[in-house]
């Protein structure tokens, strides 16, 4: 790939359906602030980023965090947890996506008049399920990620959020607008502004994941030495950018108290901007199906992801082996497909049970909150990797690691009384589940009836091509 083609892959990792599932508890935490969290979400990625150029250029393998960690700490318990953490993130972020799916989809239903009102959170949690099932058929068939094909995803991510803006700019330009609200602070929760915005800003970085899969495309690169790290940033600049400014057209359409309440719109809430600020036109219904095309394809990525990690592991007999059990025909991991899926089936329906709780906020906060883990171990990783003499092509600024880490961890643990219980315990839940299952694999291994366990190959274990 040149410039250009790596430019749009960045950034279609990054869009997808961050932006539609946490803008509206953004804006019903900070009220016009909400483009805040995104600068500053913003800022720990590009930081992090920084840590995973250095590193995939020092080792160019496609395992990611499990072999910077293994690398650096030589625990296979520690590898094994980074590294079932992000199988959790990639069931969780799934579990998000579909959901948002499920409200964009019954959305334009509603607004082309096929529905006569919302369905209730039940009817959402079946189509969600539903969808879940949908991509396990699919990937059941072998999917292989063509590039050419997520650059026509992207430009339909980046369709759906320019008529996000674009409704906004309009709005202004026909004085129904108020832009003066974009510096505006509303503390709907009595959190004060510290607190509202550090615990939106760890909302948002559920919104600019999805770069450090891109590290991955680095041997697919035409003198990446040259033009990997430049393109990565700017495509992260351009993802924050896009998140600005449909942050601001959020602001200027809807009024004051619609901002303190836009939060239980949940994934419809960018449809409400649309619906809002461009009544005479027939946008709004079109803009819920872009939507639903721009967040499928973040489910079936993520959940392709987590299959072949579950693969991995378990070829690396650190999980059981059933696990790595592939198909003889498309030779996709169906075991490892339908244990994930499963567990996304079982994580849909046991937070949509919880009346009370969102499941959108939920999912994608307990998403952000695994991979703010994982990158604060990666970025450990860099600077105890420094030590190492065979230096790859690009190296982060100075303590740029050690700042990064303290600012992850500083989102993990400065919100943590305002998070949803839920929250941990599908986090705690999830993980538990990866330990039971290490914990009887290793149980097995000791008794001689399978090698032993030790990351032998670990430079493959999450093969995602």
């Amino acid at each position: 790939m040149g410039p250009r083609l790596l430019l749009l892959f960045i950034v279609g990792d990054i869009l997808g359906a961050g932006v539609y599932a946490v803008t509206g508890q953004m804006a019903g935490l900070v009220g016009g602030l909400v483009w805040v969290p995104f600068v500053l979400a913003f800022i720990v990625a590009a930081l992090t980023a920084m840590s995973y150029l250095e590193l995939v250029t020092k080792y160019p393998q496609a395992a990611g965090a499990a072999l910077y960690t293994h690398k650096a700490f030589g625990i296979h318990f520690v590898t094994f947890l980074v590294a079932f953490a992000v199988v959790c993130s990639g069931i969780t972020s799934a579990s998000t996506s579909a959901n948002v799916l499920a409200q964009n989809l019954t959305g334009g239903l509603v607004v082309n008049g096929w529905l006569d009102e919302a369905p209730g959170t039940g009817v959402i949690m079946v189509t969600a399920m539903a969808f879940m099932v949908l991509l396990a058929l699919i990937n059941l068939r072998g999917v292989g990620e063509s590039v050419k094909f997520n650059v026509v995803l992207t430009l339909v991510e980046m369709t759906a959020l320019a008529i996000v803006i674009a409704v906004g700019f309009w709005a202004m330009a026909q004085g129904e607008g108020d832009v003066s609200q974009v510096f505006t602070f509303r503390d709907a929760g009595d959190k004060g502004m510290f607190m509202a915005i550090t615990l939106a800003t760890s909302i948002a970085f559920f919104a600019m994941v999805g770069f450090e899969d891109s590290v991955n495309m680095v041997e697919e690169t035409r003198d990446p030495e040259r033009i990997f790290p430049r393109v990565m940033l700017t495509g992260l600049g351009i993802a924050v950018l896009i998140y600005v400014l449909v942050a601001v057209a959020v602001v200027s359409v809807l009024t004051p108290g619609e901002l303190d309440s836009i939060n239980e719109s949940e994934g419809r809430a960018l449809l409400d901007v649309v619906s809002k600020g461009a009544p005479d036109f027939p946008i709004d219904r079109v803009f819920p199906f872009l939507a639903v095309f721009a967040v499928a394809n973040t489910a079936l990525i993520n959940m392709l992801m987590a299959s072949r990690l579950l693969y991995g592991l378990a070829r690396q007999d650190v999980l059981p082996r059933v696990l790595g059990k592939v198909s003889p025909g498309s030779r996709a991991p169906w075991v490892g497909i339908l244990f994930s899926t499963v567990l996304a089936l079982g994580l849909l329906w046991y937070v949509a049970r919880q009346s009370d709780s969102p499941v959108v906020t939920n999912l994608s906060t307990t998403t952000a909150l695994l991979l703010l883990a994982v990158f604060t171990v990666v970025n450990v990783a860099c600077l105890v990797l420094r030590r190492d003499p065979d230096g790859g092509f690009f190296r982060s600024p100075g303590p740029t690691p050690a700042l990064a880490a303290v600012l992850s961890v500083a989102l993990i643990v400065i919100p943590w009384g305002e998070r949803e219980a839920i929250v941990y315990e599908v986090a705690a839940g999830l993980l538990g589940i990866g330990l039971v299952l290490w914990v009887i694999t290793w149980l097995v291994n000791r008794g001689g009836r399978a090698k032993k366990t030790g990351f032998r190959d670990i430079e493959h274990l999450e093969d995602r091509d």
